[in-house]
């Protein structure tokens, strides 16, 4: 049969589409239905390339029984995560305050009303593993809200007044009562690398236990601290788990590009799936660390990830796509893993026992009888000093990948989502900053130029493209990255027009997001749907939070311009961020690498250039993190010296002699 989704353009909501289940989109029209027709709803949230979104899809949703519980006693609805972000955080903060954790798929019952009444993530079909089974819960729930309504009513009232009660449980103070908050500052700054210091892996590194995941914005925090206090632990952290990620299965050898996160402490085993936002940030910091080390092996790492980027996810107008699939044939990893026969098929009986001992593909393996292809075993990548490969293995690893590519096929989400291709944007322009390669600017100036195409319109950016489909007004996120990503297109091309449409696109965030009352921005708009939450993400978790994005962008604004709103909004800002990060500053990277630059300025270059074409290429010899303002013309504060194009350095609270080289 087809259902409700049958239009939509989320490849997560089309692979439902066909389900016996009588799925809704997130709509009036299901609201009004569940009213009329006195049903509770049954909202599902998940994401294209979630493994357990396919399986709980494939055991239930595809089952004609439960299909038949569902149409029967309830209005079912379906929403992509990606796509609406703001109904997946208030929904994903209900099932923590239910289960104690989250994750996805995540299964709400509501009232009509949107209000919950309990949660949960995957669910069996039947009951097993120690869960309820979805049939057994479906028909209780059916049971007591024909039974026992009351009760389910008072409780969904319950917890919708417990979530809004803590989204308003901090009033926040003004700007002028945080008049003396540095020393705070400092103070999350320096707790936050000890926790880091104090769950860090020696051994392995990475952070806690498993499983691990990338999050690259906490090792960009350890390695700003390191540049601005010479703190080597930080660095040596930061070193560690970005070659334990490279070494380990977490790194795609063959193709390139890394997977969700890893199962295991060794960085070994991975979630499968590849995610954009993933990648993009993991190349901004292997090019960090090797604009600090100089150590050929993390550009390496940062140009094979772009390549996979631009080979397998870039489509052809220039955008980049969602992600790739952890599953083959419903299997999660077999498309990355091998067996040592098949690779000497490939290659020949030589090549490929060279190829296998390289990799460490075995015949035991390392994965369920087959091998995830790692460096674990190469003691000179350990050390991080790279390694000499064998003579031919570039060209063996292009025939295993070209084999690869045939041998099983992975679902690809081809959606273009705003604020992850702003995140890859401002890799690829600080990736062309530290290669000096002008493929990656290219590439990053013609993603923006769909992003003005198809998904801006003067000032409002919308969450997504598909198939010649927006998709809705843009969250918190879709601005606060645009204007993160913009700050990068000014770093690597020295043009002052991307500092002025990041200007533009963070009045507009002002406008529509900023809390004038207690401070901080909502995670949804004014004009945006109202739902029974305007929550405000702050945290960082695998994508640093909107609000962090915000206090770093409002800090390398006011720093750029020297406009005293902009320099008032940081503050404030910072303000708000100061009281969210008190609990676990480890948690609030983003917003510490701002504090950071706010509490001890960047060194500074303000260029006042003869010749337009004087910039060409200049971006590229400048250090990343540093301030630089130009100017066309000089002036009596800037004159030119010499008559030629002129550079005033400032750097540690010291400025240098005008020079006519950098």
């Amino acid at each position: 049969m087809k259902n409700h989704l049958k239009d939509q353009t989320s490849p997560y909501l089309l692979q439902h589409a066909g389900n016996p289940v009588d799925w809704y989109p997130w709509c009036e029209e299901a609201f009004l239905c569940a009213k009329k027709e006195d049903k509770p709803i049954f909202l599902s949230i998940g994401y294209s390339t979630c493994h357990w979104c396919h399986v709980m899809a494939h055991e239930s949703f595809e089952d004609e029984e439960i299909a038949e519980i569902l149409n029967r006693y309830f209005i079912s609805i379906k929403v992509d995560r990606e796509e609406r972000p703001d109904i997946d955080n208030i929904y994903m903060t209900v099932c923590q305050a239910f289960t104690g954790s989250g994750g996805w798929p995540t299964t709400i019952f509501l009232t009509p009303e949107q209000k919950p009444f309990f949660a949960g993530t995957y669910f069996p079909k039947t009951s097993a593993y120690g869960r309820i089974g979805l049939e057994e819960l479906l028909l209780q729930v059916h049971e007591r809200w024909e039974t026992n309504r009351e009760r389910l009513l008072s409780s969904a009232e319950e917890i919708t007044a417990i979530l809004q009660k803590d989204a308003l449980r901090k009033r926040r103070l003004t700007a002028g009562e945080h008049a003396s908050e540095a020393g705070l500052g400092l103070r999350l700054v320096h707790q936050a690398v000890a926790i880091f210091k104090e769950s860090f892996d020696e051994q392995l590194g990475g952070f806690g236990e498993a499983p691990k995941f990338p999050t690259p914005h906490n090792l960009l925090f350890l390695m700003r601290y390191y540049e601005k206090n010479g703190d080597q632990d930080a660095l040596r952290m930061a070193e560690k788990t970005l070659l334990q990620m490279y070494r380990g299965g977490l790194f795609d050898h063959v193709g390139g590009g890394f997977c969700r996160y890893s199962t295991d402490a060794a960085f070994l085993v991975p979630h499968f799936e590849k995610m954009l936002y993933d990648n993009a940030l993991l190349i901004l910091a292997y090019c960090k660390a090797y604009q600090l080390t100089k150590k050929e092996v993390y550009l390496d790492v940062a140009q094979k990830t772009a390549l996979f980027v631009l080979r397998e996810m870039t489509s052809p107008e220039g955008a980049f796509y969602s992600a790739k699939d952890a599953d083959s044939e419903g299997e999660e990893g077999k498309y990355y893993l091998f067996e040592p026969e098949e690779i000497i098929r490939v290659l020949g009986e030589e090549a490929g026992k060279d190829f296998n001992s390289y990799y460490n593909i075995t015949e035991n393996g390392n994965f369920e009888g087959k091998s995830i292809p790692n460096l674990l075993h190469h003691k000179t990548v350990k050390e991080g000093n790279g390694f000499a490969e064998q003579e031919d293995i570039d060209e063996y690893r292009a025939a295993v990948y070209e084999y690869r590519s045939h041998r099983y096929a992975l679902h690809l989400d081809d959606k273009i989502l705003t604020s992850w291709n702003a995140l890859m944007i401002a890799a690829l322009c600080t990736l062309y900053r530290v290669s000096r390669k002008q493929i990656y600017l290219e590439a990053a100036l013609q993603a923006w130029e769909f992003f003005g195409v198809r998904l801006c319109k003067t000032d409002t950016l919308y969450v997504s493209y598909r198939n010649d489909k927006q998709g809705g007004k843009g969250f918190l996120d879709d601005y606060s990255f645009c204007i993160y990503a913009l700050l990068a297109l000014y770093g690597a091309t020295l043009d002052r027009k991307f500092i002025r449409q990041a200007e533009v696109f963070c009045k507009k965030t002002v406008l529509d997001f900023y809390d004038q009352e207690r401070g901080g921005f909502f995670l949804y708009g004014k004009d945006h749907e109202q739902l029974v939450l305007r929550p405000k993400e702050t945290y960082d978790g695998a994508v640093f939070s909107g609000n962090s994005a915000m206090a770093y962008n409002l800090v390398q604004l006011s720093l750029l311009t020297g406009d005293e709103r902009m320099q008032q909004l940081s503050k404030t800002q910072l303000s708000f961020m100061s009281d969210e990060a008190a609990g676990y500053p480890a948690g609030y990277s983003m917003y510490l690498l701002a504090l950071l630059d706010y509490t001890d300025e960047p060194d500074r270059v303000t260029i006042v250039r003869k010749h337009p074409g004087d910039l060409n290429g200049l971006a590229c010899r400048i250090p990343l993190d540093m301030v630089v303002v130009i100017h066309d013309h000089p002036d009596e504060s800037y004159p030119l010296k010499n008559d030629q194009t002129t550079y005033y350095v400032c750097r540690k609270h010291s400025c240098q002699p005008p020079s006519n080289e950098l």
